[in-house]
C-alpha cells in the first residue's frame, strides 16, 4: 500500500510542477498528493512499528505458546494512576495467578 500511494502522490506532483497547474483542478490535485503522501507515511510507519513488535501476522503461531498477558490495560493503569493503587492491583493480580 506504501508503494502504490507513493508512487501515486509521486506521479501527481510530477504531474503539478510540469502542468503548472493554478486553477481548481491544481489545487484538488495537490490536496490529493498530500493526501497521498500522508497515507503512504502511515503505511511505511505502521509496518516498522508491527515489524518492531515482532508479533507474528495473521496465520503465525506465537513465539511463547505459554505467554499470556495481563489483564490490566493501559487505561485502567492511566486512570488509577496512584503508584501504591498500582502496586495492589499487581499484588493482587499475582495472587490470582497462584505466584508470590
Amino acid at each position: 500500500m506504501a508503494v502504490v500511494t507513493a508512487l501515486a502522490a509521486t506521479w501527481l506532483l510530477v504531474t503539478l510542477v510540469v502542468g503548472r497547474r493554478q486553477d481548481l483542478l491544481g489545487v484538488a490535485m495537490a490536496l490529493l498528493c498530500v493526501l497521498l503522501a500522508t497515507i503512504a507515511g502511515v503505511a511505511v510507519t505502521a509496518a516498522r512499528q508491527h515489524d518492531a513488535d515482532g508479533q507474528p501476522g495473521p496465520g503465525q503461531p506465537t513465539t511463547h505458546p505459554g505467554a499470556e498477558l495481563p489483564g490490566i490495560d493501559a487505561d485502567t493503569l492511566e486512570t488509577l494512576g496512584d503508584r501504591d493503587a498500582v502496586r495492589a492491583m499487581r499484588d493482587r493480580h499475582r495472587r490470582d495467578d497462584g505466584r508470590h
